[in-house]
């Protein structure tokens, strides 16, 4: 797959940002990288205190599309970040297709021989230089010139608006809107709150109905989980849906199946057990030693119970996706990989990321399914 980072603030995401990463698709990337800043070189006020609520706005600004996704890697550096840092991390996570695009404003692009690295940057990468009305911009570096949809709309207009009533929803997408309304962003001290909410859970939220969109039950899962999980979650049902397109079985049920595996992941041992237990089945010998296993057999009762997915094979992939199994099913290999191999993963070997998505990549999920439990298996014997 070929990807592109748009980063920045994001404070809050806005319209105009999904149209830009909307035109960078038609450039010939097939997904996005949203990557919010910890803190910005250029923006330094007011910034490391709501880093988590502005990410999980950007979450919820691309509910249900599968164009696009969000990494953490300068949140979890903390401090100020350089593109040349962030580069490296995705490309080394990704496993991309050529070189990764970067998208950068041609009010930023100006001063971009400045930039740490310049001219690595410039060599190990695709410059995407979007248009933001800034007018001709003198850039000596290698680039393609994006003709995007130009927006006068910035977040700062939109802290603004809302600071002094104005109408402010029809300039952020829905999810975005509901976000900053729930903690009364922008208009009050809403930023302790949000963030607290964003990396605690349990969170109660009635669950939605199934069937319905993908979106419905990712905003529920946003909601219900801690956002470090929910982040995991959403990366794993993305690698679900990729390997199950290349494998030939159906994307949106091993999306779904992502979306739900780590579920039940933050209740107590005490409640998985409970849950876990009305499947019948006895408790392994890796359950017994580790207890914690049960939240994939606990999901598994959970989604039935409370979404109404009655489909065996989602049913199944969460059930084992702790510690996999034998004779299981295609779409239970490929979520039990994916949740070992996810991108937001900081200790993953390299070697399995490739195998998965990879030029030489395995060609179907048994192949997948035996290298992951090997590999894993080599490594924990070393331990």
């Amino acid at each position: 797959m070929k990807f592109a980072i748009l980063g920045g603030s994001f404070n809050p995401p806005h319209n105009g940002h999904v149209k830009l990463a909307e035109s960078a698709l038609s450039l010939g990337y097939d997904r996005i990288i949203f990557v919010p800043a910890y803190q910005s070189p250029l923006k330094p006020a007011g910034q490391p205190e709501s880093a988590l609520a502005r990410a999980e706005m950007v979450f919820a600004s691309i509910s249900g599309d599968r164009r696009f996704t969000v990494d953490f890697c300068e949140i979890e550096r903390e401090g100020v970040s350089y593109t040349i840092d962030t580069i490296g991390s995705v490309t080394s996570r990704y496993v991309p297709e050529g070189k990764t695009g970067v998208i950068l404003g041609d009010d930023v692009a100006v001063d971009f021989g400045k930039w740490k690295d310049c001219d690595k940057i410039a060599r190990d990468s695709s410059i995407l230089i979007a248009n933001r009305n800034f007018g001709a911009v003198d850039f000596s570096f290698p680039h393609v010139r994006m003709h995007n949809e130009v927006f006068s709309l910035s977040s700062e207009r939109v802290r603004q608006t809302i600071k002094e009533g104005g109408a402010w929803r029809s300039l952020v997408p829905k999810g975005v809107q509901e976000f900053i309304e729930a903690h009364r962003l922008y208009s009050g001290d809403g930023y302790a709150a949000a963030a607290a909410a964003s990396e605690n859970a349990p969170r109660y939220c009635p669950p939605p109905a199934f069937p319905c969109p993908a979106a419905a039950v990712e905003n529920w899962a946003r909601r219900v989980l801690s956002l470090y999980r929910f982040a995991h979650s959403r990366n794993v049902a993305l690698h679900c849906a990729d390997l199950a397109a290349r494998f030939k079985i159906d994307a949106d049920e091993a999306y779904l199946a992502g979306l739900v595996h780590d579920i039940c992941k933050e209740m107590s041992l005490a409640e998985m057990l409970s849950l876990a237990q009305k499947d019948g089945r006895p408790l392994s010998l890796e359950e017994e030693a580790s207890p914690a296993l049960l939240h994939g057999r606990a999901a598994a009762v959970f989604i039935e119970e409370q979404l109404g997915i009655h489909h065996k094979g989602i049913i199944e992939a969460v059930r084992v996706h702790t510690i996999g199994g034998k004779n299981i099913g295609e779409l239970a290999k490929i979520v039990y990989c994916a949740d070992k191999i996810e991108a937001g993963r900081r200790d993953v070997d390299p070697e399995l990321r490739a195998m998965a998505f990879g030029a030489d990549s395995c060609k179907d999920s048994d192949e997948l399914y035996a290298a992951v439990q090997k590999l894993l298996h080599v490594r924990a014997s070393r331990r």
